[in-house]
């Protein structure tokens, strides 16, 4: 809320952590946390793969994985890669020739999973391909897919199998002389995955890329990627993050921004804050929230919108958002421009009018924007 003071209270303190680049992206360091996804298509398919990275991009995506299984897939990356509007990480797992073939296709960061990537040798080509071509790489440990023989010394996935699994291939790459990597330790357990993610953080000045894997479908997924991906931001870690869905990419990349917003780590797009409706209600709250959302999917410029359905906290929040409408009486309702009363609107053009301010506005802030940096 561009009115709105900071209050110390509020304040995150990131972990310090080295700053490496994805493509043109910066992760880690002073930059903001960045929100990835992956497609679902067959990555053979160009047309379609590429379609899906655009819709993520523009979304807010900053990076976007792309499955790398077999020679298919990685012919087709060569164009993926030329024609995308974001960095393209190249997914590879069992055949570390994909990934030597990713790297030259053009990808910007090779992920690797140690437990299936193969030897050291393996990833020691792997290594000079991601040099050769410029690319950066991510260790994605897994709980799911740990070496062997880490899984015989400490007999079930526990967070320090992780990240011993994590800190022996951050070693290989140093010992190389290749320190362009991030890191994961992911888990589809909520507890498993924080409590790793929390040893590597103190183990290691690496970035820190946060997932809660297979999180589940778009209610259950949302709801333990918000639980555990908070946490750990909450303490400071993570730059860069994924929101692991049984749903389609673009829907991870909205929660991703809506779980970095509720922490005030990164703003994008409006943030409404709405009411869950009751009997008090001058107007229906629940269809008005759902057609807004939808007509103001555009804005990408940070603001604040509260809709609340009366006057028990509607004047309060208005107070503390950009734009605000609160149900009173009569079919009609008041409306807030940056925290005071404005004018009264009827209920029936209500909607209408306020995706105009909500226009006018982000207008208004884009051209201050634009004027400062022109400074």
């Amino acid at each position: 809320m561009s009115h709105n003071p900071i209050r110390p209270w509020r304040n995150i303190e990131r972990r310090k952590s080295r700053q490496i680049m994805v493509g043109n992206v910066p992760v880690g360091g002073d930059a903001p946390i960045t929100v990835q996804t992956m497609t679902n298509t067959d990555s053979g398919d160009v047309r379609a793969t590429l379609d899906q990275v655009i819709r993520c991009a523009e979304a807010g995506a900053d990076i976007v994985r792309v499955s790398a299984p077999d020679q298919a897939a990685t012919r087709a990356l060569r164009e993926i890669c030329r024609e995308s509007p974001v960095p393209i990480v190249a997914d590879i797992h069992f055949h570390y020739k994909r990934a030597i073939e990713a790297a030259e296709a053009g990808a910007a960061c090779l992920r690797i999973n140690p437990g299936n990537i193969g030897s050291a040798e393996r990833v020691r080509e792997v290594i000079k391909a991601a040099r050769d071509h410029g690319c950066s790489i991510r260790i994605g440990v897994n709980a799911g897919s740990l070496e062997k023989h880490l899984l015989e010394k400490y007999a079930e996935p526990c967070p320090e199998a992780m990240i011993e699994s994590g800190l022996d291939h951050i070693r290989i790459l140093q010992d190389n002389d290749f320190h362009e990597f991030k890191i994961s330790v992911k888990a589809s357990d909520v507890f498993l995955a924080a409590a790793a993610y929390q040893g590597l953080a103190d183990a290691t000045d690496a970035p820190i890329h946060l997932g809660i894997t297979e999180a589940g479908g778009m209610l259950s997924g949302t709801v333990k990627s918000a639980i555990g991906l908070g946490n750990l931001l909450w303490m400071g870690i993570g730059d860069t993050i994924r929101v692991s869905l049984s749903a389609d990419p673009v829907e991870e990349v909205k929660v991703g921004y809506e779980i970095l917003k509720s922490l005030g780590l990164r703003h994008r797009g409006v943030n409404v804050i709405s009411c869950p409706s009751c009997a008090r209600q001058g107007f229906d709250v629940i269809k008005t929230v759902s057609a807004l959302e939808d007509r103001l999917a555009h804005i990408k410029t940070p603001m604040s919108l509260s809709i609340i359905g009366c006057v028990v906290n509607g004047p309060g929040e208005a107070l503390m958002t950009d734009i605000g409408f609160t149900g009173g009486g009569a079919g009609s309702g008041m409306v807030y421009v940056a925290g005071k009363q404005s004018h009264k609107m009827s209920n029936d053009q209500m909607i209408d009018h306020i995706v105009e301010l909500v226009e006018k506005r982000a207008a208004e802030i884009e051209a201050s924007d634009a004027a400062e940096a022109a400074e």
